[in-house]
């Protein structure tokens, strides 16, 4: 009888381990990135004048994703800002202007445009980046082509009729000097100002400590 006993104590502590063998390990939950070293996308503008900096709004979701994506792919490279006004804006993106007929630049852009995303809070401040656009209805934007309001008092008045979609935040010294560069009748330079488009990339951290640029602010708006 304590042979049985001693048996059926060994038979049941031997299936409680491999039932407890047999459950498999649960899977650790992936951590969130922190917001600290999390990277946030900048566009960078070199031109022979020097760079500029561009935040790219978030409120603004289809103009950023896809300027992010044409800057990514190298789309804007080799263009130049084919429209300068002193006290208005400069104006470039436009993939006719590479080549050597001056008279079709300001005419192309990808075959899409972008439905225009109006914000009130959004405004043409001076170093406001905006969609320039043709005479539509719908105020549908250019699909690459774009400006930077050089007048240190800003253009509202066009603002809530052309989509504003980012800001110079370094580099509006440039964005000026190439506003004042010589041009013929009808505002394109006499030389070409050709500028090269990337994505870089910054920590919060880093966009506050480099570009003195706070992000939270620029979400709130």
């Amino acid at each position: 009888m304590k042979f049985s006993t001693l048996l059926l104590s060994l038979s049941f502590l031997l299936l409680f381990s491999c039932k407890k063998e047999s459950n498999p390990t649960p899977t650790e939950t992936p951590k969130e990135t922190p917001k600290e070293v999390a990277k946030e996308s900048l566009i960078e503008v070199s031109t022979s004048f020097g760079p500029m900096h561009i935040w790219l709004y978030k409120q603004t979701p289809l103009h950023r994703k896809n300027f992010l994506a044409l800057a990514d792919s190298g789309y804007f490279n080799g263009t130049t800002f084919h429209r300068i006004i002193q006290d208005f804006v400069i104006q470039g993106g436009d993939p006719n202007s590479k080549d050597a007929n001056p008279d079709n630049d300001g005419e192309g852009g990808p075959d899409y445009t972008i439905p225009a995303e109006f914000k009130s809070s959004l405004k043409h401040v001076y170093g406001a980046l905006g969609a320039a656009r043709t005479n539509n209805p719908e105020k549908a934007s250019n699909g690459s082509q774009f400006y930077i309001v050089t007048n240190r008092k800003g253009t509202p008045s066009l603002n809530m009729n052309y989509t504003v979609f980012g800001q110079v935040i370094r580099g509006l010294d440039t964005a000026f000097t190439l506003s004042t560069q010589p041009k013929n009748e009808f505002d394109r330079p006499l030389n070409n100002i050709p500028m090269q488009v990337k994505v870089v990339k910054f920590t919060v951290a880093e966009l506050k400590s480099k570009f003195n640029f706070d992000v939270a602010k620029a979400d709130s708006l």
